[in-house]
């Protein structure tokens, strides 16, 4: 155009002298105009020209970032990472590899940071990838891959680490007596991102509430909830469940059983069945529902002491070889903090001859049912009774009156002594 043709670059080269790529960016978007800047080196141009000569710069750059490529990875914490950095139209120039904190890695393939962990794996004139063991979220961030040729060309493959939740942890506020509220916090103390928890019972979720706390890198979530709670509930399952991308679909489960307290305990003795006598051996257990437990079961005999033959283990009481002098009302005795309850149980031993009738408890709803269905039997044989004799009676006196007609019928024949032509009739009375 000025002096024979040139290249474009070789143009402003012969004008400001020797510029790289990204010099000649600046001087056309530097302090003057576009079209200044250009009217000053060559002249008065129309706008059509200056298009086709900032089109023809970008293309030359996208050209040469195109160069040098990198892929983003995603990696679980303790996993492996694959880095890799694509080239084209490597010349042998100079490739760096450095982490997020611009350290050198890798200088054309020769270590440069003393960190086991990353390995060079492969370097060829297309690729160079390196690994990454044993991954950290420290290790998080972008990973420069950089070319230095005529001008540093380099690309950023980001590195992301997931954190997945341990298993959760579950608090409880306070202990909890039946009929109060019980708070309950499930806590997955570190991840990244924040894992979902849920509350379940049953299968059914539980509403609660979500609150989380950033740790540096990672996230402490945590989901309350609050359940009232009776005696039936004490020993109830339930579970707290944590999701999270890095688990693939599997889920992380901790199941905590209710500790509910009980106002004070249940107590009820288990004895055997059918008549003791002389020479038996009687066992007896003493049943104690409460939470706590007791810590001690207290046996005793009414008005008198136990007989010293007697064996007592925890909950049991024995005592083998029985006589009349063991008869009595033995007690069971059990109390914690919140209460004090007792059963008792009255032995009476026989003789060995004795014939003693067993007793046996019949339920009152039992025998008034039985009374109730007698009571109606009785009532329908009577209406049935009644129902028979009337009928009977009825057809009685039927045929009562149709014996009279005819002996009418009889006594008229007699005294007219006519005969009709169908001839005699004959009538026994």
């Amino acid at each position: 155009m000025i002096t024979g043709p040139v290249s474009r670059i070789g143009l402003v080269e012969m004008i400001t002298g020797p510029v790289s790529r990204f010099g000649l960016v600046e001087m056309i978007t530097g302090p003057v105009s576009r079209i200044g800047l250009v009217e000053m080196i060559t002249g008065p141009v129309s706008r059509f020209g200056l298009g086709c000569w900032v089109v023809i710069a970008c293309c030359c750059l996208a050209f040469s970032s195109q160069a040098v490529q990198a892929e983003n990875v995603t990696v679980t914490e303790g996993g492996q990472a694959e880095i890799n950095c694509k080239l084209q139209s490597y010349d042998g120039s100079i490739v760096v590899i450095q982490n997020p904190y611009r350290q050198t890695l890798f200088f054309n393939g020769t270590r440069a940071l003393k960190d086991e962990r990353f390995q060079m794996v492969q370097f060829t004139p297309r690729l160079v990838k390196i690994v990454l063991s044993n991954v950290r979220v420290e290790d998080e961030g972008g990973y420069f891959c950089q070319l230095y040729t005529d001008a540093t060309l380099h690309q950023v493959a980001t590195l992301t680490v997931l954190v997945p939740p341990a298993e959760p942890e579950v608090e409880v506020k306070e202990q909890v007596v039946e009929g109060g509220v019980m708070e309950l916090t499930c806590i997955a103390p570190r991840s990244k991102p924040p894992a979902t928890l849920r509350w379940y019972r049953d299968r059914r979720e539980i509403p609660g509430v979500t609150s989380q706390q950033d740790n540096d890198k990672t996230v402490s979530v945590s989901n309350t909830i609050r359940l009232a709670v009776s005696r039936r509930d004490d020993g109830a399952i339930v579970t707290c469940e944590a999701t999270h991308p890095a688990l693939r679909g599997q889920r992380k489960i901790t199941q905590h059983p209710l500790n509910v307290h009980c106002e004070r305990p249940i107590v009820k003795i288990q004895h055997p069945s059918g008549v003791m006598r002389e020479g038996d051996s009687l066992s007896l257990d003493c049943i104690i529902s409460a939470n706590p437990l007791p810590s001690t079961v207290l046996w005793s005999r009414l008005n008198d002491s136990l007989p010293e033959r007697t064996e007592t283990q925890g909950t049991l009481l024995t005592i083998p070889r029985l006589s009349t002098l063991d008869n009595g009302t033995y007690v069971c005795e059990g109390h914690n903090q919140y209460g004090r309850a007792a059963d008792e149980y009255t032995l009476v031993v026989y003789d060995p001859g004795a014939i003693v009738e067993a007793q046996r408890y019949v339920p009152y709803s039992i025998i008034g049912g039985v009374l109730a269905m007698l009571v109606f039997g009785v009532i329908c044989v009577l209406i049935v009774t009644i129902w028979c004799s009337v009928r009977q009676k009825g057809s009685y006196l039927t045929h009562e009156a149709s014996g009279l007609d005819e002996h009418g019928e009889v006594q008229e024949a007699f005294l007219n002594g006519s005969e009709t032509r169908e001839g005699k009739k004959e009538y026994l009375l």
